[in-house]
């Protein structure tokens, strides 16, 4: 596309304002590209593009998947620009490419890993061509987002540009179909002792075969609609899967992935079954560069999960977890739901998942509730669930449908007051959910438990 002169007018300001807002100790993570886009609407496709980009897209997942590409390749020696700190929507890439370039608009680095939102594919892939597209899963989302998964895959299908190589989940029916004519390599993970042979949850977002309507049979079902499954009219099916994994040791903290070279044995950084398909993604994508099994397992094993999304600490005995949910994401709740439920010892659960924000706008619609398997929080090693927040009735109710017991329930409007009701008697770990928007308050929680848990040893010992 070739450049004018509101071009670099948009470049110049980006740059100049990058460097005020630097001055000022501001994140210049959002604003320069919303600048230059001002000026400049098709700044993106006049931007010199690093040779490589490797983009992440999907409903859960693109963040940790991103995160880990990035630690891989840079343990390894590789530069690259990304928009790890900034927004993924056009505006954020836009600030991506503008600090990979010099004051010409050419590209400083030969790579890019980029977090794309899948809403903004119209936006971002008319100019942006990824070599690699990693999507993780598509599920519904917030009502005020994504909330029908096949809508935000006829998007992706009808934006990805065809030159772009897809790396996609292929245990999910979904994603595992958008940009059918796109060269392709499938991961996934083979059946798990833990698989069923019908969905336990409330929702599954693909029912019937997208090409036939015919009945989907599922030969087993690892949650929601990811598993394998195949059409019995037409042969509309689970893909044949490129990067398998084919066991996992969670006691020995392994798993063996198969491939079209052999199997490889790789370290486990984490017990969850959406982060071991994060683990399974992002080997895939860095496979494509051509890293070894070694050089990725090597730095893997480095990492662990990044404490915005999961952290963990012990205090006098009790294990505090800061585990992101993402409120108003049905899928996402029950997932970190089913998780606590098969964690070992007696729990105690702060969710502080209220949709009323002042960092957002809200909504009246809390249908997410009712598509949220909350069900899993009945279980008799979840000793008391606190709900605080301005919507601490509405979660009150579905606590109840779910048949979690009321003595079980506190539910409070004060969201910082829902700390102080925690009974620390038997209880081994305490969770506090949070979602992208209540990161801040979680750690105010977090520090008012640790003090909670202090104070309850001290007053043992004045004894």
């Amino acid at each position: 596309m070739k450049r004018n002169f509101r071009f670099y007018i948009a470049l110049w300001g980006a740059k100049i304002g990058t460097k005020l807002l630097k001055l000022l100790k501001r994140n210049a993570s959002f604003f320069p590209g919303k600048f230059a886009l001002s000026i400049c609407p098709d700044f993106m496709g006049m931007i010199e593009k690093p040779k490589t980009i490797i983009a992440v897209t999907g409903t859960n997942g693109k963040t940790t998947v991103c995160n880990m590409i990035e630690d891989v390749l840079a343990d390894n020696g590789y530069d690259f620009i990304d928009n790890k700190i900034g927004s993924n929507v056009n505006s954020g890439i836009a600030t991506a490419l503008i600090s990979g370039a010099n004051f010409k608009g050419k590209a400083k680095k030969n790579m890019a890993v980029l977090e794309i939102d899948e809403r903004s594919a119209p936006k971002v892939y008319p100019y942006v061509t990824p070599t690699y597209l990693v999507c993780t899963n598509l599920f519904r989302d917030s009502m005020l987002r994504n909330a029908h998964a096949e809508f935000i895959a006829n998007i992706l299908t009808n934006n990805i540009p065809k030159e772009t190589k897809l790396i996609l989940n292929g245990d999910d029916l979904i994603s595992s179909g958008i940009a059918p004519e796109n060269e392709r390599q499938y991961f996934g993970i083979s059946r798990l002792d833990t698989d069923l042979e019908e969905c336990n949850n409330i929702v599954r977002d693909i029912v019937v075969c997208p090409k036939c309507n015919g009945k989907l049979e599922y030969d087993y079902v690892r949650y929601n609609h990811i598993g394998r499954a195949h059409c019995v009219n037409c042969d509309f099916g689970s893909p044949k899967i490129d990067f398998e994994i084919t066991k996992i040791d969670f006691e020995n903290k392994k798993m063996v992935m198969q491939t079209q070279e052999g199997e490889e044995e790789y370290n486990l950084i984490t017990d969850g079954i959406i982060n071991i398909y994060n683990m399974v993604a992002t080997i895939s994508a860095l496979k494509q560069l051509g890293l070894t099994a070694q050089q990725i397992n090597n730095s893997l094993k480095k990492q662990k999960i990044v404490e915005t999304r999961y952290s963990e600490e012990v205090v006098n005995g009790i294990r505090i977890v800061n585990h992101l949910a993402k409120g108003m994401n049905p899928i996402a709740c029950s997932r970190v739901f089913d998780y606590i439920r098969k964690d070992k010892g007696n729990k105690a659960v702060i969710l502080l998942l209220d949709d009323l924000h002042d960092e957002m706008s809200s909504s009246e619609n809390i249908t997410w509730h009712y598509d949220t398997d909350f069900e899993f929080l009945n279980d008799d090693s979840i000793k008391q669930i606190i709900a605080p927040g301005p919507r601490h009735l509405d979660t009150f109710v579905r606590l109840q449908m779910a048949e979690i017991l009321p003595d079980k329930i506190v539910h409070i409007k004060d969201k910082m007051d829902g700390a102080e009701k925690l009974d620390l008697s038997s209880i081994d770990t305490v969770y506090i959910l949070y979602d992208v928007y209540t990161i801040k308050l979680c750690n105010m929680v977090k520090e008012r438990v640790i003090k909670m848990i202090k104070e309850k040893e001290e007053e043992k010992h004045e004894n």
